[in-house]
């Protein structure tokens, strides 16, 4: 396997080697995308104390890929999604590692746009953190990003969710969702 495509499709392989593999593979390379940007954006003690686990990556596959993932990884249970996020989505989880599976479920939305431009594979890098809203603000006063959105908003599984779209130090950009367990 060499490539997004390939780990996200090993997603769905009957054999439980290669999904292993697939989702490693696409773990660390989420996790890689935005280790720089974590390092910095934790060097602030105020964000560091905000952030509450590791990273979740967002992988984006189309609906048949995503039914054939979920199907051959037992079937996970859905998470409850928004309807105005045009999106399905369910984890698969193991050993530290967390992913999410998102695809379209109208041809409309954001993870449709990504799939139109990229194709399947690293859509958004997920950090779960205690105060959205704090985490949020500390990025754009300390850090000058700019929200996808001026509040945070409903998200999948009842969560707060804002989004920002991050330089990364080497070039191109990452898509950060800070997520707020709800209480």
């Amino acid at each position: 396997m060499n490539g997004m495509r390939d780990w996200a499709e090993a997603l769905a392989s009957p054999d439980v080697g290669r999904r292993a593999t697939g989702a490693v593979q696409l773990y660390r390379a989420g996790c890689d995308m935005v280790k720089d940007l974590l390092a910095k954006w934790t060097q602030d003690t105020q964000f560091a104390v905000l952030v509450t686990g590791e990273p979740i990556v967002g992988v984006a596959v189309p609906p048949d890929l995503f039914e054939r993932i979920r199907r051959e990884n037992g079937g996970r249970e859905l998470a409850d999604v928004p309807e105005e996020q045009h999106t399905a989505e369910f984890e698969l989880a193991a050993e530290g590692m967390r992913l999410d599976i998102l695809t379209p479920v109208d041809g409309d939305g954001a993870i449709q746009k990504f799939l139109d431009r990229f194709g399947p594979g690293i859509q958004q890098v997920e950090l779960a953190v205690n105060d959205v809203a704090a985490a949020g603000r500390i990025l754009k006063e300390r850090f000058s990003l700019s929200s996808v959105y001026p509040e945070a908003r409903a998200g999948a599984g009842g969560t707060r969710v804002n989004f920002f779209l991050a330089e990364k130090p080497g070039g191109g950009k990452v898509l950060i969702e800070l997520f707020e367990a709800k209480r």
